[in-house]
């Protein structure tokens, strides 16, 4: 009985003495938290750096957990940040590359109630600012360029980050940075396009149940007022607040789902035509004319004309490739293209007109015509000769036509004489009509068959015109020459119309 109390009294003092034991280590711990956690009584004393530090020390701030706040409900609410941008410097696009340079000063803002301090300093009025060191002891969204090909802060990192807490607690980061950006281009009205160039801000980390990305309200997007753009005007911009889906097969955001807040601002850039119109579209307008020059020359000097048509062609497919080089390689065509295959086509008409003409030059049978104009002259040129012999022995009439060349004697003198040889190859016999007039190529270079079977109006009895004119191959070379002084510059001039009829009005 006696050992059974004395084990109880030896139990009771070793619990008493534990108990003892743990609350005198919860007291001196509780000694110690105090000395670690620096107090912010009589804040308003104390220097910038020091509140800082006694805000931000590990006892009131974790820097790895973003601000919390609810609603009156109860509710969890979601971090807002709004966003600014300011450009004060933007490079022209990049048409080979797709993307544009940008420098700007981008600024966020959100609100963190742990760093209010103005309960503890009411005499402190003004913000505390700081630089790169003061953002590295608070907590930041953490907001990217989705379309970013490179992207840096400018000049060093303590210089170009400016961090800025209000008494209330509301933090402004300003960071200058600059980026390079994809911008998807449609070069089809080139060089008369427009250009819709985007810059995207996404979060990272948090998705919309514990971030949300805004515009402010007054000027979210503001550019510097000397800021000019050489090739492009720029025309107008706009913002857009949205929200991207990350999934398993969406990864924009690392192994992360959901939905991301974003936001977006595009700008309309239009070409500057000026340029194009002076180096491109005058003097390509001025090589086509200069193939026309051929047209003056005589139909057998080939060499000149030969080497002014091939000259200027490969003189304009040298300034189209001088155009067109900085141009990525896409599939549809370009209004440039079609303006570059129009001219080409009249240079190269051009080419196959004095092609035509010398092998017509070169015929040394005499053509019959019923008129002079261009559809009986045109048919009868490019008419075989057998068919058309083949014609008119169908019709039983058989005529040959020749010039008044010095060594061909005249149908007239032939038929005065008497004389029939059936061997002359440039005689004109026309059955039962024994008068035959013919003029000289040095007039009018028509040849007309009078019949004795006519009437007063030039008609036979079957009522019918039976006049016949002859030409040779000079005169129809020269012909053709004369109607292409006209026809090309004409046909030229309503390409014209209808390519910048289609520029401005599609």
């Amino acid at each position: 009985m006696l050992r059974f109390m004395h084990f109880n009294r030896s139990k009771a003092i070793f619990l008493t003495l534990l108990i003892l034991t743990i609350k005198c280590r919860t007291a001196l711990a509780a000694i110690e938290f105090d000395e670690e956690c620096p107090s912010l009584t009589n804040a308003s004393s104390l220097q910038q750096s020091q509140l800082i530090q006694r805000l931000t020390h590990v006892c009131r701030y974790d820097r790895l957990e973003r601000p919390i706040e609810y609603s009156e409900t109860g509710e969890r609410l979601p971090v807002k940040v709004k966003a600014r941008i300011y450009i004060y410097y933007m490079q022209n696009l990049n048409s080979d590359l797709l993307q544009f340079k940008m420098q700007a000063l981008l600024q966020l803002s959100f609100l963190d109630s742990r760093l209010a301090y103005q309960q503890y300093a009411p005499a402190r009025k003004e913000n505390i600012l700081g630089q790169k060191h003061l953002s590295e002891r608070l907590w930041l969204p953490h907001i990217f360029f989705a379309n970013e090909r490179e992207s840096g802060i400018l000049g060093t990192d303590e210089k170009d980050v400016l961090t800025s807490i209000s008494p209330e607690g509301r933090i402004i980061i300003s960071t200058r940075l600059q980026a390079t950006l994809y911008c998807w281009m449609n070069f089809k009205k080139f060089p008369f396009d427009e250009q819709f160039c985007s810059t995207i801000l996404e979060s990272w980390m948090y998705n919309t149940t514990e971030l949300v990305l805004e515009w402010e309200e007054n000027s979210p997007i503001s550019f510097n007022p000397d800021l000019r753009l050489t090739e492009y005007n720029m025309q107008r911009f706009w913002i857009n607040e949205t929200a991207v889906n990350s999934d398993g097969v969406n990864l924009r955001h690392g192994a992360f789902s959901g939905n991301y807040s974003s936001l977006s601002f595009t700008m309309n850039l239009n070409r500057e035509i000026g340029f194009y119109l002076m180096d491109y579209f005058l003097p390509s307008m001025m090589i086509v004319a200069i193939s026309w020059v051929s047209f003056w020359l005589q139909a057998d000097a080939s060499p000149p004309r030969i080497m002014l048509g091939t000259s200027t062609m490969l003189s304009f497919i040298t300034l189209s490739s001088s155009q067109s080089k900085t141009l990525p390689k896409v599939s549809y065509i370009k209004v440039s293209e079609v303006w570059f295959l129009g001219c080409t086509f009249f240079i190269f008409g051009s080419l196959v007109e004095f092609a035509f003409v010398n092998t017509i030059w070169r015929r040394k049978e005499n053509i019959e015509l019923k008129k002079v104009n261009s559809k009986y002259i045109i048919k009868s040129t490019l008419t075989p000769r057998p068919s058309r012999r083949q014609m008119g022995l169908n019709n039983q009439s058989r005529t040959r036509s020749c010039s008044s060349l010095d060594n061909i004697v005249s149908s007239s003198e032939s038929v005065a004489n008497g004389n029939t040889n059936q061997s002359f190859n440039n005689y004109l016999t026309v059955h039962n009509l024994p008068i035959i007039t013919t003029q000289s190529v040095d007039d009018t270079s028509e040849h007309i068959i009078n019949l004795d079977n006519k009437d007063s109006n030039g008609l036979n009895s079957g009522g019918e015109n039976t006049t016949f004119t002859t030409m040779t191959p000079q005169e129809i070379a020269m012909w053709i020459d004369r109607r292409s002084r006209f026809l090309f510059p004409v046909t030229f001039l309503a390409f014209n119309a209808l390519y910048w009829t289609f520029v401005y009005c599609f």
